[in-house]
């Protein structure tokens, strides 16, 4: 009988198997079967594994669109569907991703809604 090993990020012992990742229901950690090892999983650690609205990752220095008009926050612009962003940067915490926005400036956007490409 195999023992599925504990959240690396919170220790969590909820880990469940979901096709090839392992995920944590707690942080929301996912992480590959085959990387589980513990020098495996250290360096994995440090990485921030950030997926767009389809599925892909994103990466530092990516470029991406947005698939949903984006209200922002104490003003009246409007990030427009389709607006597309250059050289990314991905961060901790909600919203995953720094940019900035002709027209708008630096802002913060959650993955969800943006594509890559």
């Amino acid at each position: 009988m195999s023992t599925i090993p504990p959240c690396p990020k919170c220790h969590s012992e909820y880990v469940y198997l979901d096709a090839p990742l392992l995920v944590c229901p707690e942080c929301a950690h996912e992480w590959e079967v085959n990387i589980a090892d513990d020098a495996d999983s250290k360096s994995q650690e440090n990485h921030n594994f950030v997926k767009d609205a389809h599925g892909n990752e994103l990466f530092d220095g990516d470029s991406i669109s947005v698939i949903k008009d984006l209200k922002v926050k104490g003003s009246s612009s409007v990030v427009k569907v389709g607006t597309k962003v250059k050289n990314i940067r991905l961060v901790e915490g909600d919203h995953n991703i720094d940019c900035k926005i002709d027209g708008i400036g630096a802002m913060k956007l959650k993955s969800e809604f943006v594509k890559k490409g």
